[in-house]
């Protein structure tokens, strides 16, 4: 993949999302997914907070336009609708974080058990770690982990969006200086880089729609990823 087309990718998917989230707000407004203010919130107006399903929309197009089908796909796909399905219930209505937590359980397990990303080794300044029998729980652990931390991150405009494009970014440039732009990680970094940068157009402040629990899960989850694929 050469440099054009990832700007190809990138553009053509902040395009789609950024025009698509009007309609995003008009589905939260009617279904009541709104960011009540109140005495601990900076925002005066109920805020929709389904940008979420923007973000995974423009990750479902890129995976049409320009991914490939596998196994590892595959299982980034089902996870990652569980984890959608998991946000949106919880920003129309707010849920117990137990249940929120079983979704995210079972959308971590997929990677590992069905998609075989696992994280068997990592290597850091001449030290190399084998997981052996723990590299099963460690996955699912890791995962869980960075969906948690990109939930708990998302508190102002343009914060959970801003550090998710910061990370696309970053990997996408190792992608290209080490020429490995062909590979899954590539592929969804670059997806979500310009799904990402679409909803940041209407999060940076003052926002006019949330990402929601939909959205800083599914770009922890993703995230998450991208690093047991090529990046951990």
């Amino acid at each position: 993949m050469e440099l054009k087309e990832v700007l190809l990718i990138v553009g053509v998917l902040a395009l789609f999302v950024g025009a698509f989230m009007p309609i995003i707000k008009k589905i939260a407004i009617y279904i009541g997914a709104l960011d009540i203010p109140d005495k601990r919130k900076v925002h005066r107006v109920p805020i929709p907070r389904l940008g979420g399903l923007g973000i995974y929309a423009g990750f479902l197009v890129g995976y049409m336009l320009f991914g490939h089908e596998s196994i590892q796909m595959n299982s980034v796909l089902i996870g990652s609708f569980i984890i959608m399905i998991t946000g949106m219930i919880d920003d129309m209505k707010p849920i117990p974080a137990k249940y929120k937590f079983v979704g995210q359980t079972m959308a971590a397990m997929i990677i590992p058990l069905y998609g075989g990303i696992v994280l068997r080794d990592v290597s850091f300044f001449g030290v190399y770690m084998d997981f052996g029998i723990l590299s099963y729980p460690l996955t699912i652990f890791f995962i869980l982990g960075v969906i948690n931390c990109m939930n708990l991150i998302d508190g102002l405009d343009g914060l959970a969006g801003g550090i998710g494009s910061i990370y696309f970014l970053t990997i996408g440039i190792i992608s290209l200086v080490l020429n490995n732009t062909s590979g899954l990680d590539s592929v969804l970094t670059f997806i979500m880089l310009g799904s990402t940068l679409g909803f940041l157009y209407h999060n940076f402040n003052p926002a006019t729609i949330f990402m929601g629990d939909s959205g800083s899960m599914f770009l922890g989850y993703i995230i998450s990823v991208i690093a047991l694929l090529g990046y951990k």
